[in-house]
């Protein structure tokens, strides 16, 4: 199995921006929790992060026909990028979306997101544990996606 993380914008400033909030694990920390659950799955992956929208919809239709699930984190752009929702629409790559808070819990623009009218399944305020919840449901689920 080829999965492909993606994370949006600030969160390389993991452990630095609103520890409250986010935790104190830093962007390198998150991969390595990524990377070692992978290992031991034997999956594939590959991590992107990016500050730009137009490079995560970038990466997206690049991973058409080279991945079997996406994980994504889009940050900030989860409350306004109809481009990202478009451009998961457009490869049909089953999908996970992950929030590191409890973004139920926050602001009220927090509650819009345009990316899980496309997700398979939403997985909020686990920590970095978001993330591998993600994996195994797509690892779990491969064939029914």
């Amino acid at each position: 199995m080829k999965i492909l993380v993606i994370n949006g914008p600030n969160i390389n400033m993991l452990g630095i921006r609103e520890p409250d909030i986010y935790g104190k694990g830093t962007y390198r920390d998150l991969i390595t929790t990524i990377s070692t659950h992978c290992e031991k799955k034997d999956i594939y992956l590959e991590c992107f992060q990016s500050n730009h929208e137009g490079d995560i919809v970038d990466k997206i239709q690049a991973a058409y026909l080279k991945f079997d699930g996406i994980v994504i984190n889009p940050a900030a752009y989860t409350h306004t990028s109809v481009a990202i929702l478009d451009a998961l629409k457009s490869v049909g790559i089953p999908t996970v979306e992950v929030h590191i808070s409890k973004v139920n819990e926050r602001e009220a623009f927090r509650q819009i997101s345009y990316v899980s009218y496309y997700a398979s399944k939403v997985i909020t305020g686990l920590g970095f544990d978001g993330y591998l919840k993600a994996i195994d449901f797509l690892e779990e689920n491969f064939n029914n996606l």
